[in-house]
């Protein structure tokens, strides 16, 4: 940053909406500066259910726009990241007497399939329970079934995918800084922000701000723009469990509950079934958010009530937990609160404009992106042109049907990779896998070996180019492993981040 530059854009925080808008306004030639006060996808966009889908629930609601525009968004997202979105099949079970008639489902279903400009994602189609694979890790109850199409993302990925294409194309991104306070001035932000890692201040300056927050959407503005209690999100809680594999089909669950709540059970990891989520008010604050007993026992009861062998704790591998920052539109539950996004622009006459963000999930991340960008054009004047839906994150220049040959080419080029390492590093990284291997001829010149399929190699990889500080940012977010490492081999990666980060 150069002395008394003033930034076009400064973007408070570095989850996927904070990182997708800054990509998109850099690439149309903005300059733009990205400050996050702890990891990438830390919060909410790394404690999410990991799909990209339209929100069949979503109809039930009326929320037509929204699911529409999700739809919509499915094959584009899938197009743009290969490598860390791909199809998923799911099967909604249900009988006599459940909670939804089978016309109903059809419904929603016939609508799912139409509203939204599906091309490569197959329909949806009937399935009898006593004949088909999926019905056989489920309570003979369940005898028919429905199958439809949504995706699944590697949700952490995505963040920090967004963020290193913002920084490759000319982006500052600032990760573990705080904004200490931001003040109007002569028509433009100044905004102070802290370093975390050494606790040196610097200021930035830049015509316009953007609130993206999250969760700390009020708070940025309660504290470092001195309003006064403001109340626009309302707080959801989603938690999650991660248990020891269910079932061996590839397909996920979608599992309706009496309470009229649903809950998803996904391959996970090749090893694990994710399932979840929850909904319930959040009064606490949001970097204090756990999964709950009351919580968990409900995952447990909720699955187990499909499953002919029960879910239970001696089953959970892994917990997590986030908060959801929904836009607050007065509904009385929270399963009912909307999911869509609000953006909303605060400009004093003659003060600099403030835009903030509310709500949103990562399947429309994109299209956020696309209507901040018109309002920012409207406020500060337009750059450049709609870009994103055409554009791939790094790595995934490949096409969306490709992720085996591209693992293929991995294996080809480097033998010595087994298939379960092959796979991660094309799922991580796609493309540029074959770059962060490099000269690599031999497994021993991957450098020490942390447990799982982890290597000194992508552990510098990802402290150089992807802001990784600590072991669970790379354990827990940037690549799962965590899920594969003993506690020991967990703090003998710690310990190596720690000198990397004394260097």
């Amino acid at each position: 940053m150069s002395e008394g530059q003033v930034f076009d854009i400064f973007v408070v925080g570095g989850g996927i909406n904070g990182c997708g808008i800054a990509r998109d306004a850099v690439g149309r030639g903005y300059s733009v500066a990205l400050a996050e006060m702890n990891d990438f996808a830390s919060g909410t966009s790394s404690g999410a259910t990991k799909l990209i889908h339209g929100g069949l629930r979503y109809l039930e609601h009326y929320e037509f726009r929204l699911v529409r525009e999700a739809l919509m968004e499915r094959e584009v997202l899938w197009a743009m990241a290969p490598h860390i979105i791909w199809p998923m099949r799911f099967v909604l079970p249900f009988h006599k007497g459940g909670i939804r008639p089978a016309w109903l489902i059809r419904l929603g279903l016939f609508l799912y399939d139409h509203l939204g400009g599906r091309k490569l994602l197959p329909a949806t189609r009937s399935l009898n329970m006593r004949k088909d694979p999926a019905g056989k890790p489920l309570k003979p109850l369940f005898t028919r079934a429905f199958e439809y199409s949504d995706g699944w993302v590697d949700d952490a990925r995505l963040v920090v995918l967004n963020a290193r294409d913002a920084a490759d194309k000319g982006a500052t991104i600032l990760s573990r800084h705080r904004v200490l306070g931001a003040r109007r001035e002569n028509g433009i932000w100044v905004i102070e922000v802290e370093d975390r890692a050494n606790r040196s201040r610097k200021t930035y300056k830049a015509k316009m701000l953007v609130n993206a927050a999250g969760p700390w959407v009020d708070q940025v503005l309660s504290g470092a723009m001195g309003k006064n209690r403001a109340h626009n999100v309302r707080l959801v809680q989603g938690s999650h469990i991660v248990v020891k594999k269910k079932f061996d089909d590839p397909r996920a669950y979608f599992f309706q509950n009496p309470d009229n709540r649903i809950i998803f059970a996904i391959p996970y990891e090749t090893d694990f079934t994710l399932i979840g989520t929850t909904d319930r008010d959040y009064k606490g604050d949001p970097k204090d958010v756990a999964i709950s007993d009351e919580e968990t026992d409900y995952l447990c009861a909720c699955a187990s009530e499909y499953f002919a062998e029960p879910v239970t704790r001696d089953d959970i591998v892994w917990t997590y937990s986030a908060v959801r920052p929904l836009f607050d539109d007065g509904a009385s539950k929270a399963q009912e609160a909307t999911r869509d996004y609000v953006l909303k622009i605060d400009q004093p006459e003659g003060g600099a404009p403030l835009l903030n963000v509310f709500g949103g999930k990562l399947t429309t991340y994109r299209r956020l992106g696309e209507h901040a960008l018109e309002k920012i054009g409207e406020t500060i004047g337009v750059k450049g042109t709609p870009w994103t839906g055409r554009s791939h994150l790094p790595g995934g220049e490949f096409q969306p049907t490709g992720y085996e040959g591209e693992v293929g080419k991995l294996k080809r080029a480097f033998p010595f990779l087994s298939d379960r390492h092959a796979k991660r590093l094309i799922r991580c990284y796609g493309t540029l896998a074959h770059t962060m291997l490099d000269s690599a001829r031999t497994e021993n010149d991957l450098g020490r070996h942390f447990g799982g399929t982890l290597y000194q190699t992508e552990v510098d990889w990802l402290i150089a180019r992807e802001w990784a500080t600590t072991a669970e940012d790379i354990l827990w977010r940037r690549t799962k492993q965590g899920l594969f490492l003993s506690r020991d081999e967990a703090k003998g990666l710690e310990e190596y981040m720690d000198t990397a980060r004394a260097a």
